[in-house]
């Protein structure tokens, strides 16, 4: 299934068990709101469906993974209220991500921004290869990374998020994020990378349905209150990015 979404796409496929979900956008596999909404209903659908046993979530393409937000959209808030509805969209992603009964493993075939490091943090089993650098830029433009921090702290502690969120305009390259766990395995190239995707998801969609659904929640265990922290923090963003600062800033990011 194909789907057209603002000059970009999604795309999911069912194939013995595992759904592979991939999304695009031209300008580096960014998020606007319509493609956030889109991923996060694919996500539900395939974590409802009794034929998927897991799920691979990817984006197209051979150079960035995910550049996070569509600075367009967030030049186009005008108030709190868009703000918070713009933000919204990666609460959603994240928190269906953590409540999805399925093991989501993520590919990561390049570089990282922002809200593409949230969904790195928020898999399950995140397989990426070298040149997969990391940078949340949300500071440099005015605002935080106050929507994916919960998910990245998580994923590889405070010390190492306080790095990322403090020097924003700083890449950690993929050996650094692997080291602190935010990737489970890297590799040097493409087919090496595929071959581990390929390898676990095959060995997952054979294992026991309801033991994995006992272990995601287990593991993810302590999060039950993000349904509500996120959207909070959804709202933080969405009025920071209304003052002068955030609008210079993201005009200055947006014509390089």
């Amino acid at each position: 299934m194909l789907k057209q979404i603002k000059d970009g796409h999604i795309k999911a496929e069912l194939h013995n068990g595992v759904m592979t979900i991939e999304f695009h956008h031209p300008q580096s596999n960014s998020l606007p709101g319509s493609l956030l909404e889109a991923i996060t209903h694919e996500v539900h659908g395939a974590g409802n469906d009794h034929d998927t046993k897991v799920i691979i979530l990817q984006s197209a393409g051979e150079r960035a993974f995910c550049a996070g937000a569509s600075f367009d959209e967030l030049l186009a808030i005008e108030n709190a209220e868009q703000g918070l509805q713009f933000f919204s969209g990666f609460a959603h992603l994240i928190n269906e991500m953590r409540k999805c009964p399925k093991f989501i493993i993520v590919r990561v075939q390049g570089k990282c921004v922002g809200g593409g490091v949230g969904i790195a943090a928020a898999a399950d089993y995140a397989i990426a290869m070298e040149g997969a650098d990391v940078k949340l830029s949300e500071l440099a433009i005015g605002i935080g990374p106050f929507v994916v921090g919960p998910a990245v702290e998580r994923k590889i502690g405070l010390s190492a998020y306080s790095s990322l969120a403090i020097d924003a305009t700083m890449w950690r390259d993929a050996e650094w994020a692997r080291k602190r766990g935010l990737y489970s395995e890297l590799h040097g190239n493409a087919t090496g990378m595929d071959e581990s995707i390929v390898r676990l998801a095959n060995q997952l969609a054979h294992s026991n349905p309801e033991a994995m659904a006992l272990l995601k929640q287990n593991l993810w265990k302590g999060t039950e209150h993000w349904d509500q922290l996120l959207l909070e923090r959804a709202a933080m963003s969405g009025r920071l990015v209304l003052s002068t600062f955030s609008r210079a800033a993201i005009q200055k990011f947006r014509k390089k």
